[in-house]
């Protein structure tokens, strides 16, 4: 290698240079080195403070090139790369050098961003966001004892007697994408089960869920108790409501629970069955019941009033439901509820 160095040096001043980067960090490897060592070395082989993030467990690692951690906090780095296990960013490396980069501080973050990986992925847990789904469906299960479901929990990366709150979610964005946005910094795993796909997460933040998702959140309990709670919650999501928390539903959450036979033998929503095959009335009716105002409703459709009026008038009729007092207004957002959750 020192060799093919040496003549290669002739062409191309640098290239002599990346060699010898990529020979240390090969050496630092067999050896075995931990994320702080990998921090340390750097930051002595650049002659500049060097940093280590993980985005799994939100751990940051920073080293002088003295080997010691900073004195001073991070201002702005002046070379970042991005850390990659299993095509999934996992982290950031970055060098904290004043003035303009060096000719090597890019290979150098590109090889430290590959041990690291490897680093993370040999001693792991692995903190990719994707999890083996036999683990997930370990830590749901309501066969599993607690014994079972806490060692699933530490194989997936979860600290001991951490809360995990369980996320229901049908989308087609891929799962990774959604665990890293609502849970960016702490540990977050994700699979696919059967026709659901099922995010656990030590905390969930629903603004950072994208759009075009649809997700129930579960409390945070029993993680088993946690998941059933999130199916449910993504039964009652809809177009208008797409992220449903299950806390929110309090007393509506008894309809999941009602046998499909009794809720389709039920008059109102035979009535909004029969409704459905206008999708305009149901747009109206559920825009009403979403609003409980007229106005609110015209406006959420791009309607005038007097429009929605007339033809509110016309689906009550068509329910046999009077829509424009309390009771009757709470009889149709009950059916539409029940039908949605019989359309699931």
């Amino acid at each position: 290698m020192e060799a093919l160095a040496a003549r290669l040096s002739h062409l191309d001043p640098d290239v002599e240079g990346v060699i010898r980067v990529v020979m240390f960090y090969d050496t630092l490897m067999r050896r075995r080195v931990d994320l702080p060592a990998l921090a340390r070395a750097t930051a002595g082989l650049a002659e500049c403070p060097a940093g280590i993030r993980l985005h799994g467990t939100g751990r940051t690692i920073r080293m002088a090139p003295d080997g010691r951690e900073p004195a001073t906090p991070l201002a702005s780095a002046s070379t970042t790369a991005a850390i990659t296990l299993d095509e999934e960013e996992i982290g950031s490396a970055w060098l904290e050098r004043d003035g303009d980069p060096g000719a090597l501080d890019e290979a150098v973050l590109d090889r430290l961003a590959i041990a690291v990986a490897t680093v993370v992925e040999r001693y792991g847990p692995a903190r990719t966001t994707m999890a083996d789904p036999a683990l997930v469906e370990l830590v749901i299960s309501a066969a599993s004892d607690d014994a079972a479901r806490n060692r699933a929990l530490r194989l997936l990366g979860f600290p001991a007697e951490t809360p995990i709150r369980v996320v229901a979610v049908r989308s087609g964005i891929p799962l990774e994408k959604i665990g890293g946005l609502i849970c960016p910094a702490r540990p977050v795993k994700a699979a696919p089960l059967t026709d659901v796909g099922i995010i656990l997460a030590t905390a969930v933040d629903p603004a950072r869920i994208p759009e075009g998702v649809r997700a129930g959140i579960g409390a945070t309990e029993c993680p088993h108790r946690s998941w059933q709670d999130a199916r449910t919650a993504l039964r009652f999501t809809t177009v208008r409501q797409p992220v449903i928390h299950y806390d929110d539903l309090g007393a509506l959450a008894l309809l999941a629970r009602i046998p499909a036979e009794d809720t389709r033998a039920n008059a109102d929503v035979v009535a909004i069955t029969a409704l459905s095959a206008d999708p305009e009335d149901l747009r109206t009716l559920d825009a009403y019941c979403a609003t409980g105002s007229v106005r609110q409703a015209a406006d959420s459709l791009h309607l005038h009033h007097s429009s929605v009026a007339r033809r509110l008038t016309q689906i009550g009729k068509s329910l046999a439901i009077a829509l424009h007092e309390p009771a009757g207004l709470t009889r149709a957002r009950l059916a539409l509820t029940a039908w949605r959750l019989l359309d699931e």
